[in-house]
């Protein structure tokens, strides 16, 4: 991972680039020092003895030798790298008759500190400090041992640098490794929301599946129970039915069940889009139904004592899969309410297609059949209507339920229908 700017234009430099620039800018502001230039009466630093000789240059062009494979070493083994940066310091210094190492001379260092600093292991890089401050500490110490003057300010200079160079580098470290920690929490995060809302689905899948058949067999049930004896032939018809309805629920629990066993196959393709027709189905659920099965669901709640009335309004038109699949899923969960609940024996199901940005359905009931007492709000849990909510929220929709004023009750769904070029609605199964 690079730990140099992050600007394109800089990004482009490598490590080993940025270490040489720093000597050659070093070694430029050296010599800019030891002459005059224009405007100056002299140079700010007097010239030494061997600068401009043969073999003051000669060890000048040592230390950029040295300098330029420390460069090249950084990004394979920074230990050597340093190594061989240190050394050109100290060789470069020589020529220059100063009483400590400049800092002019210590910039391609601390470029390398601040490399090593961030992107190696703490134990690694401390080293790296200890060595780039006891360099400059031992080049004084063999001059006061050799009875020359020091410059012990100078070298203060030049480990402050390396210090905060090293500081730096160590921040920078610490950046990412806190950007990626955060990184893996929220991808964690993320996981957990997702397990979330697929139990969340599945559950309203098994609610949708199973208690309109559930009650569908129950009335059959009870039907057959007290005509067995007087009406066999009726009877078989229901014991029929129920049977009928029993393996349908039967099938679609293990293919929900299957589906749910089996992993996703890693194929490196991309997963099938919810309600894929080249997939298998929303969330992996295959042969979900749409509002095209709402014949057979007329069918099943005749066999049940309720007439269902369905009214096609406006030109039908294809619909994505999660919105099709959610219709369907409100209009049989609202007609097993009516067959459970309502004492009602007919209901009517109206979809509109009139509008081509939403799809609007609507199922409503006229209330009891007289003798017969509505248990909407004395039965079951509410979670029929808690689920519907949800499925027409996760589209974006509007949902309203409640008593219509003439008597009965009335569900009504407006979900939005994205045009061709518009981005779908999130699909109700994640």
């Amino acid at each position: 991972m690079s730990v140099m700017p992050s600007a394109p234009y800089l990004r482009r430099i490598t490590p080993a680039g940025w270490t040489v620039t720093a000597w050659l800018a070093g070694l430029a502001f050296t010599f800019l020092l030891r002459v005059r230039l224009p405007g100056q009466e002299q140079a700010d630093v007097l010239a030494g003895v061997a600068f401009l000789r043969w073999d003051g240059l000669t060890l000048l062009a040592l230390a950029t030798a040295l300098a330029v494979r420390g460069g090249l070493l950084l990004a394979r083994r920074p230990a050597a790298a340093l190594r061989h940066l240190l050394a050109a310091a100290v060789v470069g210094t020589t020529p220059l008759s100063v009483t400590a190492i400049p800092l002019a001379q210590y910039l391609a260092v601390d470029v390398a500190l601040y490399v090593i600093a961030a992107s190696r292991p703490a134990r690694e890089a401390n080293r790296a400090l200890l060595l780039a401050l006891g360099v400059p500490v031992a080049y004084l110490a063999v001059r006061l041992l050799s009875g020359w003057s020091v410059g012990t300010t100078g070298a203060l200079a030049v480990g402050l640098t390396a210090a905060v160079a090293w500081l730096l580098g160590r921040f920078e470290r610490q950046s990412r490794t806190h950007a990626e920690e955060t990184r893996v929490r929220d991808a964690e995060r993320a996981a957990e929301r997702a397990v979330t809302a697929e139990r969340l689905r599945v559950a309203r899948e098994m609610h949708d599946t199973v208690a309109h058949s559930i009650g569908i067999v129950a009335l059959q049930a009870g039907a057959a129970r007290r005509v067995i004896t007087t009406q066999p032939d009726a009877a078989r018809q229901a014991l029929a039915e129920i049977e009928a309805a029993s393996r349908d629920t039967l099938a679609g629990l293990r293919r929900m069940v299957g589906a749910l066993r089996t992993p996703d196959q890693d194929t490196g393709a991309e997963p099938s889009a919810p309600g894929d027709p080249h997939g298998a189905g929303p969330a992996g659920l295959p042969d979900m139904p749409g509002l095209d099965a709402l014949d057979r669901l007329t069918a099943l709640t005749a066999a049940a004592g309720v007439r269902l009335t369905v009214h096609r309004t406006g030109a039908p038109r294809p619909l994505p899969p999660d919105i099709d699949l959610s219709a369907f899923r409100l209009v049989q969960e609202s007609v097993t309410n009516v067959v459970r609940h309502s004492g009602a024996d007919s209901c009517t199901v109206t979809v509109d297609h009139r509008d081509p940005a939403s799809l609007v359905v609507t199922v409503e009931d006229p209330g009891p059949r007289p003798g017969q007492e509505r248990a909407r709000t004395g039965g079951g849990s509410g979670h029929g209507l808690i689920g519907m909510r949800e499925r027409v929220g996760l589209l974006h929709g509007r949902f309203e339920a409640g008593p219509r004023p003439a008597g009965g009750f009335r569900v009504t769904a407006h979900l939005p229908v994205p045009s061709p070029s518009t981005p779908a609605s999130p699909s109700p199964s994640t």
